[in-house]
């Protein structure tokens, strides 16, 4: 048999088609990403650092701040827990992890005086960050920590 009459593999027509790498969990839905995600691992995370009736929401309504009561509807994560001793807000100024967030809490059922910027210096939000900064923020109420 001569050289020639080997066979060369064909060619396939063009590069394979790479895997379709599935979405990160940031870009999912806002709503989707919250409930499924965001909220869950919170309360895993504040669950381990001794809170166990930690109850989380995710509603749309006005901020709780004492003088905001004109304040437009927003997304919100509200937490309670300590028999609804202690609560705390996250509140997006828009649906969208990446928007501009606010924080507030408030003790003994009262109602918050304040209300913060939330992960202002954040280029990218993720949902270790989140939940990370979220934590920061208990913490330093005194709240997660004796001193």
């Amino acid at each position: 048999m001569s050289d020639d009459t080997k066979t060369t593999p064909a060619k396939s027509d063009g590069a394979k088609a790479k895997k379709e790498k599935p979405p990160k969990l940031e870009d999912k839905p806002f709503e989707e990403f919250i409930t499924q995600h965001f909220m869950p691992n919170l309360k895993e995370t504040l669950g381990n650092q001794g809170i166990q009736d930690i109850e989380l929401s995710f509603v749309q309504a006005q901020l709780p701040v004492n003088g905001l009561s004109d304040s437009p509807d927003c997304w919100q994560v509200l937490g309670n827990w300590d028999k609804g001793q202690r609560q705390f807000s996250i509140g997006f100024s828009k649906p969208d992890i990446t928007a501009a967030k606010f924080f507030c809490a408030a003790d003994s059922k009262s109602q918050p005086s304040t209300l913060e910027s939330f992960m202002i210096d954040e280029r990218r939000v993720t949902l270790d960050l989140m939940v990370f900064y979220t934590v920061q923020r208990l913490n330093g109420q005194k709240w997660l920590a004796r001193n």
